[in-house]
Order: C-alpha cells, then sequence, then structure tokens
C-alpha cells in the first residue's frame, strides 16, 4: 500500500519541475489528486499519471487568486469528499534587478503568487481539515528564506515570509489535528532555474554548478517531491512548524557570498 493510499492531495504549481515530480511521486503512492497550474503543462502531467495509471484531475488556475483557490479546494472535497494534504508550490522567481531598479509593481506580483497564494490555501484548506482532525499541510519557500544571497530581494522576502507563515500557522492549528511544513529547496534543476544553466553552459563554467555545497551538485526536483511526500504522509506524524532544507548541505554554512557560478 502507498504512503498516500486513497488521500485527496491538491498541488500547485504542478506543470513543471517540482511540482510536477510530486504530482507523480504523490500519486504513485496511491493520492487521488487534483493538479494545478496557471499553463497547460499540467494536462501533460495529468496524462502523465493517468499513463501510469494514477488518478488525477488537471485544473488549471492562479495560486495567487483567492477565486481560484477556493474553486480548486471545492473540486478537491467535491471529487474525493475531503481533503488530506494540500502542497502550495507554485512560485516565480523575479529575475535578479538591481533593487533601486525594482519597482513596487514587480514587488507586489512576486508577493502575490509566492506569498499570498499559500496563505490562500492555509485560509481554506484549514476548514476542511479541522473538520476532519487531521490534514497535512506542505508549502514550498527556499533557502533563500533563510539566509541571504540566494535569489533577488523580492523572490527571498516572499519565501522569509513563506517560513514564517508556515511556523506561526503551525501554533494557529494548535490541537487540530493538521500539521504544516514548508520545504526550503536549494538549487534545483527546473524551468524556473533554467537560465542559471544555460549561463553557466554558455560560459562553459557549468561543471562549477552545485560547488557551494558539499554534495558539489545541483539538485532534481525528484528528491523535493520526496520531501513533501514523506511531510503529506503520516510517517511525518510528528513534524510540525518546521522549514526543511533540501540543498545538498548548502546551509550548513551558506559560502554564497562572492561566488557566482
Amino acid at each position: 500500500m502507498g504512503r498516500l493510499e486513497g488521500k485527496s492531495v491538491i498541488i500547485t504549481g504542478a506543470g513543471s519541475g517540482i511540482g510536477r515530480a510530486a504530482s507523480l511521486l504523490f500519486t504513485q503512492e496511491g493520492a487521488r489528486l487534483i493538479a494545478v497550474d496557471r499553463t497547460d503543462g499540467v494536462k501533460e502531467t495529468v496524462a502523465q499519471i493517468q499513463k501510469a495509471g494514477g488518478t488525477a484531475d488537471a485544473m488549471l488556475g492562479d495560486a495567487g487568486s483567492e477565486q481560484d483557490v477556493i474553486a480548486f479546494i471545492a473540486r478537491a472535497v467535491s471529487k474525493y469528499g475531503r481533503l488530506d494534504a494540500i502542497w502550495a508550490n507554485a512560485g516565480v522567481s523575479g529575475g535578479l534587478v538591481p533593487i533601486a531598479e525594482q519597482t513596487v509593481e514587480h514587488w507586489q506580483e512576486i508577493l502575490r503568487i509566492n506569498l499570498i497564494g499559500p496563505f490562500l490555501a492555509i485560509k481554506h484548506a484549514m476548514p476542511h481539515m479541522i473538520k476532519q482532525k487531521s490534514g497535512a499541510i506542505v508549502c514550498t519557500a527556499s533557502v533563500a528564506g533563510l539566509k541571504s544571497g540566494a535569489s533577488g530581494h523580492p523572490y527571498a522576502a516572499s519565501k522569509a515570509g513563506v517560513i514564517s507563515l508556515v511556523q506561526t500557522t503551525a501554533y494557529s492549528l494548535s490541537g487540530t489535528g493538521v500539521r504544516i511544513n514548508a520545504v526550503c529547496p536549494g538549487l534545483i534543476e527546473t524551468g524556473m532555474t533554467k537560465p542559471i544553466f544555460d549561463n553557466a553552459k554558455e560560459r562553459g563554467t557549468d561543471h562549477k554548478i552545485g560547488q557551494l555545497n558539499p554534495l558539489k551538485r545541483a539538485g532534481q526536483p525528484h528528491e523535493l517531491a520526496a520531501m513533501g511526500l514523506f511531510l503529506a504522509s503520516d510517517e511525518a506524524s510528528y513534524v510540525n512548524g518546521q522549514a526543511i532544507p533540501v540543498d545538498g548541505g548548502l546551509t550548513a554554512s551558506m559560502p554564497y557570498a562572492g561566488k557566482p557560478i
């Protein structure tokens, strides 16, 4: 029996990268999934799941839109009868624009998706989980939210906000049976980080990718998916309010400054 056998799960940002890897792994482990993304990539994710014999529905939606969040949570409850876990994974990077050149609009859009999105997932998933007296919420943060130097200012600030949101929400959920945790990816090879890998290849420095962590390599989406699976499963029943790095050991010392790839 899979670790999520029969559980009703939602994953946002499921159209590619970590979200797609998580969707494939969760359904392999028996989850009944609502896969959400604002791009048509989510349809390909669900096609792969169904080809492998898994159960999933694709839903186009913006994780930073309250109307859309209400809709995809309602879909999961209507289709599967309950909501056991949600992974608020959708996010955007925001690039590396110098702080003096950043605009309020740029910040607002990054915060809307990266921080308000997880808040909305929490807000609208909680009532269903509290009623059941059980549930698991996972949010994607970042090592950039733990220490400086890993990304641009608005992205790092948004992910630090996710970590704080997870920690404070854990106490707001005291006694309900609902758990919440964050995963903090390091350098993971996804569509979002593709420019980093492409630029390194163009300069002939791709052998340096991941050099700052003890494993001396970048991570892969399935490695994040495995951590999310654990946190969403009953195996993590005593893990709550944590922000867990999945970064090859990078945050053991955080040697970012002055060492670009």
